[in-house]
Parts: structure tokens; C-alpha cells; sequence
């Protein structure tokens, strides 16, 4: 069992920003120390139903000390990712950062977008439900250099002091155990520009979290800066911060690594949230419950079998086909066209990906395959990983494991739009 003080440090970012540093802290906890307390209206991952036993090969595991892993379902103590979910968004400030202007136009940064994004990708079945009970700022009793927080600060004693105040502060004023997680909207002139080093963090899973009325403040999404690119579109696009560090709340890892976006690309919020607008893979609806199992195809059989994935941000129809190597990893495919979240899908086709669910979040868990290498991209999108942008595959191409034995070929292309795929085992 993984210790519950554990955290998972977001390593340097070196994508489309050189000088940005995106930091995200991650307390984790093992399956029993992690649950909610009785009565909650929170459990980890979707709402448990029974699995069909075709699938049980595709839903891959790590070892139990893996942090935020990939794996499926994904274990108890983050918050429910299906169904209604109420978060909580509490604006904070500090005596030598005090808030500028209005602490509800704070909000307003985020919100509705983010209630938009997470209904789109869910297909509508994550209501996100944001509040903000208090209206004004909420001072902290201490200066914000008195907490020490930086770039890589765990959780004690920087914030857990932090939380301990904000608890003693907001509870004569709000209800704690009518949400299902936290947002701290902190005042954009406390610490650094995410143009020097991104503090926004996540502390998820962690149920020796400071209590307020009853129940831990155990799935907390800090937000810092204004996560502004410099193109112009922070109106547009600089909510995502939110959505992203949610992810983590939900279960999600980090899935880009010292070389920033280039395991995954723009293909995913959880690899890149600057820049244009991007969803989910595949594989994380599934995790999260935002697809049916009968959307998702489970490929283990030898010889040759044909499967029909319809657009990613379409409803309804095969999503995903996943061919599993061992226990631990396997590939995924998808189909990607712009539409819904997808702003910058440049060019539409399959995208196949690798999944370990044995890997660390932010040290690779998910490396997209390029079907063009080094060919630059297509997307001219600022602070977007170019060259994984063109990766996904047309008509015609295929992909090969031969140490797996596995050979993925993309079929035509249907008058819906509808794309044809063979996966041969041998």
C-alpha cells in the first residue's frame, strides 16, 4: 500500500513555453485509507457496474505503489467522476497579496467554461456543479510567503497549514461536506507569472487532509497566476488550468514529462492545457465512465479482427478499440476530428497510442505513436506541440508491434464519417 503523505511532483514542462514550469502535487492514497467517509455522495472513478467478461483483459493494472496510475477501475478516495458533482471554489488572498478587483470576477475566469468542457467530453454524464458560496475574498491570517509555498512544496507543512486556515476561516460560512471537492481561487498577484513557474497544484485522494465539518478537504485543486500563453486568447482558452488540475481529482496522471508535451501531445488536457482548446483520449473516457462499455473494444482473439470507431467527439458508437500486451499495458485506438473540446485537431485520422498502467503519472504513461516522424506538424496554434499534431494515421497506413505481434491497419473511411480498423494478433 502506497503511504497516503506520498506525493507526485509535476516535473518541468519544456513545451511550447521554454520558461513555463508546471508543478502538480498529488497526495495519493492506498484503496482503504482512501475512501471517503460513510455516507459521501463521492466514490472514486464512475459509478461501479459489472464488467463484461470480454473486457476484463483490457482493463489493465499497475503495481499498487504506482502513483495516479492508469490502470482501470481506478481505486477508491477521488472523487466521483459521473453523475452530479458539486465543487466547491472558495477565493483566497493575502495581506502582502491582497485581491484586485472583484473576487467573483475570479470565478468568473473559470466559470461556466469549465462546466461547458467537462459537459461536452463526458458526453453529458459529468454534471459539474461549481459554487461559490462567499462572495468576497477570503484573507488568509497569514502572509502568503509565510507558507513557503513554491515550485514543489508537499503538502506538510506548507498546505496543510494553509488548509488548516482556509477551513478555520470559510466553515462559519460554508457547509464542507455538501461538495465533493475543493477549488482555491488564489488571488493572481499571490507568488510567481505562470510565465516563470506554474504553482497550480492538486492535492487528491488524501484522506489525512485537515477536516471541516466532518469530512476531509481531501481532493483540493489550488489554482495561481493567470496560466496566460501570451497569444492573446488567456479570454478564451485560460480556464483550462482548471479542467485539467479537476482531471487529477478525478483520477487522472500527468502525461507529459521532462520533454513536456512529447510523449502525448496536444491530444490530451492532461499532456497540454496551453494554447488551443483539446480533450480527452479515449482511454480516460473509459476510465472515468464517460463511455459505455459497449463502445470499447477489447482485441485478444488471434488472426484478424475488424472493428468501426466513429469520431471522438460524436455520441454514441465504438469509441475505442484496445489490444491488450500483458496484464500491465497495451495499445488504444481512436478516431480524432475536430469538433467538441477539439479546436486543433489539424489532421483527422487514427490515433494509436501505448498505455502502462505500471508507469508514474508525469514519467510516461501514455506515448502516442507518430505515423509522420519528424515532419514538424501541422498545427500553427501557439504553445502546441507541433510535431504530434499530424501523428494520427490515414486510409491505408498501418502500425506495427512485432515484438507483440500486433498490426494495426486503417481501413476506409465511411460516408459518415465512420472510420474502418483491423487489428491482427498472431
Amino acid at each position: 500500500m502506497q503511504p497516503s503523505s506520498r506525493r507526485i511532483r509535476r516535473r518541468r514542462r519544456a513545451a511550447a513555453l521554454a520558461s513555463v514550469t508546471l508543478l502538480t502535487l498529488v497526495v495519493s492514497t492506498s484503496a482503504d485509507s482512501g475512501r471517503l467517509p460513510a455516507g459521501s455522495a463521492t466514490a472514486a472513478g464512475p459509478t461501479a457496474t459489472a464488467r463484461p467478461a470480454a473486457l476484463g483483459p483490457c482493463m489493465i493494472s499497475g503495481a499498487v505503489d504506482v502513483q495516479l496510475s492508469e490502470g482501470i477501475p481506478t481505486p477508491p478516495g477521488y472523487a466521483r467522476s459521473t453523475g452530479t458533482v458539486r465543487a466547491l471554489n472558495l477565493m483566497v488572498d493575502f495581506s502582502d497579496a491582497p485581491g484586485r478587483g472583484s473576487a467573483l470576477d475570479r470565478y468568473r475566469e473559470f466559470f461556466p467554461q469549465t462546466t461547458r468542457w467537462f459537459r461536452t467530453s463526458s458526453y453529458g454524464r459529468l454534471d459539474y456543479r461549481p459554487a461559490a458560496p462567499v462572495g468576497d475574498w477570503l484573507r488568509m491570517p497569514k502572509p502568503f510567503k509565510a507558507y513557503g509555498i513554491e515550485r514543489g512544496a508537499p503538502f506538510d507543512p506548507a498546505y496543510r497549514k494553509l488548509v488548516e486556515d482556509l477551513v478555520a476561516v470559510a466553515d462559519p460560512k460554508v457547509d464542507f461536506k455538501a461538495y465533493d471537492l475543493l477549488n482555491v481561487l488564489v488571488t493572481p498577484n499571490a507568488g510567481p507569472s505562470a510565465l516563470d513557474t506554474v504553482l497550480s497544484v492538486t492535492f487528491a485522494g488524501n484522506a489525512e487532509a485537515p477536516v471541516a465539518d466532518g469530512v476531509p478537504v481531501a481532493n483540493a485543486s489550488f489554482i495561481y497566476s493567470r496560466q496566460d500563453d501570451g497569444s492573446g486568447s488567456y479570454d478564451k482558452t485560460g480556464y483550462r488550468v482548471l479542467p485539467h488540475e479537476n482531471g487529477h481529482v478525478f483520477g487522472l496522471p500527468d502525461l507529459y514529462t521532462q520533454d513536456g508535451g512529447g510523449a502525448v501531445g496536444h491530444w490530451d488536457i492532461m499532456s497540454e492545457d496551453w494554447g488551443a482548446g483539446n480533450d480527452l483520449l479515449a482511454w480516460h473516457k473509459w476510465k472515468l465512465g464517460w463511455l459505455d462499455d459497449e463502445q470499447v473494444a477489447c482485441a485478444t482473439a488471434p488472426g484478424t479482427t475488424e472493428h468501426v470507431l466513429t469520431p471522438l467527439p460524436e455520441r454514441g458508437g465504438g469509441k475505442l478499440v484496445f489490444i491488450p500486451v500483458d496484464a500491465k499495458r497495451g495499445y488504444a485506438v481512436e478516431l480524432r476530428t475536430p469538433g467538441g473540446n477539439d479546436e486543433d485537431v489539424c489532421k483527422s485520422g487514427v490515433l494509436v497510442y501505448k498505455v502502462d498502467a505500471d508507469v508514474d503519472t508525469g514519467y510516461g504513461p501514455i506515448n502516442v505513436v507518430d505515423s509522420t516522424e519528424d515532419s514538424g506538424g501541422c498545427t500553427r496554434s501557439p504553445n502546441v506541440h507541433a510535431e504530434l499534431s499530424d501523428a494520427a494515421f490515414a486510409p491505408g497506413r498501418q502500425f506495427k508491434d512485432a515484438g507483440a505481434g500486433i498490426r494495426i491497419r486503417v481501413g476506409e473511411t465511411d460516408g459518415d464519417g465512420n472510420q474502418r480498423v483491423s487489428v491482427t494478433r498472431r
